[in-house]
């Protein structure tokens, strides 16, 4: 029984990498139980079951008396085995909760076992299984059965049947794995990942910072020919990926954040950590971005609210003034507004009525005509066209 014993110990602690001396722990506990079932011990007395380490031999002592040999042998043919294999998987699950336990926070591999109710089924290189519960699903990935994936170990927990390990394919810090593991300035601490901004399967704004002036913190992330960070896309099939360069100037840290939009403003509350980001007209759909995801994001990564608002070009503001001026139209090429010919003082309906018959709609035709000009129109002499083509400059320069 002994020589037998240690056989199977030492195959199962090659097997599985159970350690040998939680092996032997569970047989004397397994056998305790099992002595204690047959054998009449009196209240208090002590039963102890000892297995030699180096030649297997059991020994069980009821008190200070050593049981008879032929007995224990018997005992434990008959009743340790299935306890033992109890104590044994036990053992198992107790290793594999440790050894995940310990990768919490980390990058595991593994291949597509199945899928169960929406959940993706991991298997980790014969270890264990993982789950990918449908919500730390990426929603624009697609696996296939057998296809090799890598995941963030978010919590491994104990339950019945053997520790539920979690794992994620959406979370921000899958991205920032990938890059430390793409991007050897960052596993050496030169570049740092300051911050990062996910929504999984469509786009991250990662802000990085180099400690050493030398280097340039955006360029190691984007690697030669942009294989690095195309690398990390790649695992990510196909999510976008905006690499920003920290900066302290929270200005300065804000223009990279929305880039690739341009930035004509900025104006901060620093108390409320609010800022209110003006832009160009053409550039306000670009700097919110589609659904508001830019924005949205690149909030998230400075952790300031951006409120992106336009700025009015000079035709917008004329048309604003327009009405209380008195004016009749805006001229987009020279971005002015025409004011209308009644301003002139001193002219009635018929001359109005000649001055439009002849192409002069506004007091701005009027200041840029010649007095030969006027002077062809019907009521109107030397002095009169003089008078209305200074007065219409006088209006225009008002």
């Amino acid at each position: 029984m002994g020589q037998e014993l240690l056989a199977i110990i030492e195959q199962i602690e090659r097997e599985k990498g159970i350690d040998k001396e939680i092996l032997f722990q569970a047989v004397e506990s397994a056998l305790l139980s099992a002595v204690r079932k047959v054998v009449d011990v009196k209240p208090n007395e002590e039963i102890k079951v000892e297995i030699d380490r180096t030649s297997g031999k059991i020994r069980a002592f009821k008190g200070k008396k050593e049981i008879d040999s032929i007995d224990l042998g018997r005992i434990a043919a008959s009743t340790a085995r299935q306890v033992i294999i109890q104590r044994i998987r036990e053992a198992e699950k107790e290793v594999v909760f440790n050894e995940f336990q310990d990768k919490v926070g980390e990058l595991v591999s593994g291949s597509v076992y199945r899928f169960d109710k929406g959940n993706i089924i991991v298997d980790l290189l014969g270890k264990a299984e993982g789950i990918i519960l449908k919500h730390h699903q990426s929603p624009k990935e697609e696996f296939k059965q057998g296809q090799r994936i890598r995941a963030y170990v978010v919590e491994v927990k104990k339950e019945s049947k053997g520790p539920q390990i979690v794992l994620s394919r959406s979370h921000p810090n899958l991205v920032k794995k990938l890059f430390e593991l793409e991007v050897p300035e960052i596993y050496e601490g030169i570049v740092e990942i300051k911050s990062i901004a996910r929504q999984p399967g469509e786009r991250t704004k990662i802000a990085v910072w180099s400690k050493n002036d030398k280097v340039d913190s955006v360029g190691a992330c984007v690697g030669m020919r942009g294989n690095r960070v195309r690398n990390i896309v790649n695992e990510l099939q196909g999510e976008k990926i905006d690499i920003v360069r920290y900066n302290e100037d929270t200005r300065e840290y804000i223009k990279a954040a929305l880039s690739p939009a341009k930035i004509s403003e900025i104006k901060l509350d620093k108390e409320n950590l609010r800022a209110e980001v003006i832009v160009p007209e053409d550039q306000l759909s670009l700097a919110i971005g589609k659904h508001g995801q830019n924005v949205r994001l690149a909030s998230k990564l400075i952790g300031w609210e951006l409120d992106i608002r336009a700025r009015k070009t000079t035709l917008e503001i004329l048309e604003g003034v327009k009405e209380e001026l008195g004016a009749v139209e805006t001229k987009k090429e020279t971005g002015t507004i025409l004011f209308s010919l009644e301003e002139l003082s001193g002219i009635g309906e018929k001359t109005i009525a000649a001055l439009k018959e002849a192409g002069f709609n506004s007091i701005e035709d009027v200041a840029q005509a010649k007095v030969e000009e006027l002077l062809k129109l019907k009521g109107i002499g030397q002095k009169k066209a003089q008078r209305l083509i200074e007065e219409a400059k006088k209006l225009i320069s008002k």
